[in-house]
């Protein structure tokens, strides 16, 4: 999902990774063969071509072993003209059997603090991330970032830094939610890490768990929900 989807509406496929921000693979005991895949059903994002931003509501965490980081604040907005943070333009706001996807900006982190005494941290993002959403009951939605695209260094007592989706893209599972406004939620998320420092640092940890909600606005139109629909 980090490119749009082609005028032929196949679904953006996600590179592997940062499912352990999201895709898990079910598999079942036994010798017994596994069933054909579930079709994916029709999806559409409106209002068609209007550009969106994603505000943290309440805080975000990020624990790796024993360290827990929280930001207060957090966001992804449109910068200027082009398809990033922009619902695409019809036809390929639908896809008749599977997500929408579309490119985001690089979401940003400030105002964090970390559980550890005299330790103090920093977040930066970079690359090409993308959002994809997909109708149902609930509707769901994957969050993919660069190989890494999501660097978090700790100072003070403890100097670490943990850079996520270390050995390719990768994505991340939440839900999305129609309102006023419209909200992507990830709930103990797992995100792969790789984790380098000294004394204090959790380099052991091979994954980080994320925590966060976000409110998704129209900027386009604030009037206007950005909803997704079967």
């Amino acid at each position: 999902m980090i490119n749009r989807p082609s005028r032929s509406r196949t679904p953006l496929a996600i590179g592997a990774g940062l499912a352990a921000a999201a895709a898990l693979t079910l598999t079942g005991a036994g010798s017994a063969a596994a069933g054909p895949a579930a079709v994916a059903g029709p999806t559409t994002v409106s209002p068609a071509g209007h550009y969106f931003a994603a505000n943290l509501t309440g805080s975000a965490t990020f624990k790796a072993g024993a360290v827990t980081v929280t930001c207060t604040v957090s966001s992804s907005v449109p910068a200027g003209a082009g398809d990033a943070n922009r619902v695409p333009e019809a036809p390929d706001n639908s896809n008749a059997a599977g997500p929408v996807s579309n490119p985001l900006n690089p979401p940003t982190y400030s105002s964090c603090r970390t559980s550890m005494p005299g330790v103090s941290a920093s977040i930066t993002t970079s690359g090409e991330w993308g959002v994809s959403v997909q109708h149902g009951s609930p509707s769901t939605a994957s969050l993919t970032m660069p190989s890494g695209g999501f660097v978090l260094k700790t100072s003070g007592l403890a100097n670490c830094t943990v850079t996520a989706a270390p050995d390719g893209a990768a994505s991340i599972s939440g839900a999305w939610t129609n309102g006023a406004p419209s909200r992507l939620t990830f709930t103990n998320a797992s995100v792969p890490v790789d984790v380098v420092g000294g004394f204090g640092c959790p380099t052991s940890a091979t994954s980080s768990v994320f925590n966060a909600a976000y409110n998704i606005t129209d900027v386009t139109d604030p009037a206007s929900q950005i909803t997704v629909t079967g």
